[in-house]
């Protein structure tokens, strides 16, 4: 399955939404998850006691299952995609090519456009930084898919400089839009106000979510060599805040001990708090393949 640093071209969201989604399938089709299909966009099971006179008999003599074609009013999925676009999303600076968060982001969401479409699903995008740029509702138009993939290409185009976050209230403002019973499905470091009342305003936000009966998946976007591990080398370094601009100088050996158990720390909290909610939590390293985020995708839709 494809990795973000395999990809050199950003230009065509599109096509390379269609490329990823293709790969993931085919890759699919090898994994023990082969009997799983995304094919039956237009079907659903055959429920005892109703009419035959729908049941699709090609299907079931391939699959030895009754399914039944699905007629334009049955309601199909409704999914929210929510990006933070915060500055610190685009860690680390793309000087060789290799990508970032917001890169690995984009892609993913742009491969659950693909999906969606596939499937007959609608979906919608809101991006985030400081405040709520976009809040496009689900729709599942080829004019609106094309909207879409239009404004993830620009995220990439036109980064967010000095950007910073408050996915609390963002959050809370999607919680409250979005079509009744959405699957929301947000891209995010989470790094916002980490002091007890900023994580306090972000923990009400995903509770806020489940409370009016969306389903969540939150994907932990981060590169987890650099961000998690700390495997810098053993020097002194100039950090930046790309959010502030902030900078500090120090020597990275003095001070990994004390970061990576901070980092662990909240993420622990966060898993927890996840859990606690019944907001399905899935660690996205951007150095893995995106099967890690479109299998879960697919096996919660395939649940809903």
């Amino acid at each position: 399955m494809q990795r973000l640093a395999e990809i050199k071209e950003f230009d065509n969201i599109e096509l390379l939404a269609r490329q990823v989604v293709e790969g993931f399938l085919i890759g699919l089709h090898k994994s023990p998850f082969h009997g799983f299909s995304v094919e039956f966009a237009e079907h659903r099971l055959y429920n005892p006691g109703e009419s035959t006179k729908n049941i699709d008999w090609k299907v079931f003599g391939r699959t030895d299952k009754m399914f039944v074609k699905r007629y334009e009013e049955e309601t199909n999925l409704r999914c929210q995609i929510v990006i933070d676009a915060s500055s610190a999303m685009y860690f680390p600076k793309d000087e060789k090519g290799k990508g970032n968060k917001m890169k690995f982001s984009v892609c993913c969401a742009a491969a659950l456009v693909n999906l969606l479409k596939k499937q007959r699903d609608a979906a919608g995008l809101s991006v985030f930084t400081n405040h709520l740029i976009i809040n496009t509702p689900a729709k599942g138009t080829q004019q609106h898919t094309e909207r879409l993939f239009a404004d993830l290409e620009k995220l990439i185009a036109q980064p967010f400089v000095n950007e910073t976050t408050n996915a609390g209230e963002c959050l809370h403002l999607i919680a409250d839009t979005a079509h009744v019973r959405s699957l929301v499905i947000v891209f995010s470091d989470m790094f916002d106000d980490l002091t007890p009342e900023g994580k306090d305003k972000l923990f009400s936000a995903l509770q806020h979510l489940k409370f009016n009966k969306h389903e969540v998946i939150l994907f932990h976007v981060v590169d987890k060599k650099l961000e998690e591990d700390f495997a810098f080398e053993n020097r002194p370094y100039q950090f930046i805040d790309m959010e502030t601009g902030e900078k500090i100088k120090v020597h990275t050996a003095e001070v990994r001990e004390f970061y990576t158990t901070q980092m662990d720390t909240f993420k622990q909290e966060l898993k927890l708090k996840c859990a606690q909610y019944k907001v399905q939590f899935v660690e996205a390293d951007i150095n893995e393949t995106f099967g890690q985020v479109l299998l879960p995708f697919l096996l919660k839709r395939n649940k809903m």
